[in-house]
């Protein structure tokens, strides 16, 4: 029962990223469960930062942060986790490794703690006490202040500490996907940090859930096409597929 509503829950998500706006009898009719149940769901989602219900019409919440850390840990969790699972297969033993900040990365993390002799380099608290029982596991942690919200350190700590480092993969999340294909952010210090990480890596891997794609979020940094790989489960448009083709950026999809 509890994966059911989940997995519900992540489709309203996915629908109010695409659609915008939707009322619950227009999400009752898209997923076939009753309005009594959508609005259980909204007002939970509502309670937990992720949507806001307004005469009747319910939306994604649009702020200049991101939610807080848990609710996200929630959303797409499935998907995240198949996610997870195509960089597993992207990385082998003993390479070298930068991982980013987020919900998503840290899912990957726990998948590479099963590979060996690894060395990671990171500015997430999250993706290094995932990688804890990695066997033969060296980690570089970046220093400076802590945001306690998301446990990482961005801004001009994670500048410099990427900054250090020529890793053979790169893996780093971000914020949003325009229809374009822009990569965008909530703020400037979350992507120079995201941009930094991407730097150091001798292969660039985003990694995306379907729930971000479309978003419509302040910051730019750059195009999806501008990395070597994109992981994800959303579906891209015919535009956004054929300029990742004539740029060489391979997309995984789970």
């Amino acid at each position: 029962m509890r994966r059911d509503i989940t997995q519900r829950r992540d489709e309203i998500i996915a629908l109010l990223s695409k659609r915008e706006t939707l009322s619950a009898a227009e999400l009752s009719s898209e997923l076939s469960v009753s309005v009594q149940t959508i609005r259980a769901d909204l007002r939970d989602l509502d309670e937990a930062g992720l949507v806001q219900r307004r005469n009747g019409y319910a939306r994604l919440r649009q702020q200049s942060e991101n939610i807080g850390y848990l609710p996200r840990e929630g959303i797409a969790r499935q998907e995240k986790q198949r996610i997870a699972l195509a960089v597993k297969g992207l990385i082998p033993d003993g390479a070298r490794v930068a991982l980013g900040t987020g919900t998503t990365v840290e899912a990957c993390a726990r998948f590479l703690a099963s590979h060996k002799d690894l060395f990671v380099a990171s500015n997430s608290i999250h993706a290094v006490c995932a990688l804890q029982q990695a066997p033969g596991v060296a980690v570089e942690l970046a220093g400076g202040t802590v945001r306690m919200r998301d446990l990482d350190m961005i801004g001009t700590s994670a500048l410099n500490f990427f900054s250090r480092y020529r890793v053979d993969y790169a893996v780093f999340s971000c914020g949003g996907l325009s229809e374009e294909g822009e990569v965008l952010d909530y703020n400037a210090d979350e992507m120079s940090a995201r941009k930094a990480i991407a730097g150091c890596g001798k292969k660039s891997i985003l990694v995306v859930d379907s729930t971000k794609n479309g978003l419509d979020l302040p910051f730019q940094m750059g195009h999806a096409w501008d990395f070597d790989v994109i992981v994800t489960g959303a579906r891209f448009s015919a535009s956004v597929i054929d300029s990742c083709s004539r740029h060489g950026c391979q997309i995984v999809q789970v």
